[in-house]
This record gives structure tokens, sequence and C-alpha cells, in this order.
């Protein structure tokens, strides 16, 4: 939600590369905020290919009631504002190298061990 709410009308693949999601993970939990009513899908008109997702009345209506979710899950973590930004940016950093390392290690000779037990 927060994604969309930062800029309606993504794709199901726009969001789910940002939260590092495959669509298949994605898919249930869109199709879920449809049921509840915080968006609707719908087929982009310009590539029948792609699915947008779009915010409904309602689901920019919970934005509001979400205000506090962030400051009571930086208060419940125990961190103060620095060491939470601090966290945050190590953990970015993290992905960014394991994704580098993921798309150089495609070959057969650098797969990992999960890979290679497949």
């Amino acid at each position: 939600m927060v994604l969309l709410w930062e800029r309606d009308a993504q794709t199901v693949g726009e969001l789910g590369q940002r939260l590092f999601l495959e669509s298949n993970t994605l898919t249930p939990l869109l199709k879920r905020l449809e049921t509840l009513g915080h968006v609707k899908r719908r087929r982009d008109p310009a590539d029948e290919r792609q699915v947008r997702i779009y915010l409904t009345q309602a689901g920019r209506k919970l934005r509001q009631r979400a205000v506090n979710i962030p400051r009571c899950i930086l208060d419940a973590s125990g961190l103060d504002g620095r060491q939470a930004k601090r966290l945050l940016e190590e953990i970015s950093a993290l992905r960014k190298a394991l994704e580098n390392h993921n798309s150089i290690s495609k070959g057969p000779k650098h797969r990992s061990s999960i890979e290679r037990v497949r």
C-alpha cells in the first residue's frame, strides 16, 4: 500500500521489483487487497500483458489510519531514529550486494550450493 500511496497505477511487475517479490507471490496479496476494496486491478490499455494496480477511495483513506505505524514500529524496535536509518542503509547495501552477486553468478561455475542441489 505504501508504494501505491507514493505512486498510484503501478504495474504488478513494478511493484514486485520494488518489493523484491515475484508476481506469483505478489498476485495473491493484490487479490486480497482487491477483495478488501483497497485496490483495483486492470489491464493496461496500452499493453494488455501488463496489469496495473489502482488505489480505490477506500485504499486512499486507509493511509490516514496507517500514519502512526512507522512510529509504532520504531518504538517497538528499541532503536532511535539514527540507528534505524543506519540499519536501513546497511540492509539496502546488503540487498544491492546480493543482487550484484546474483547477476554475476548466473553461470554454472558460480551457482550457489542451494541451486546445485535442485
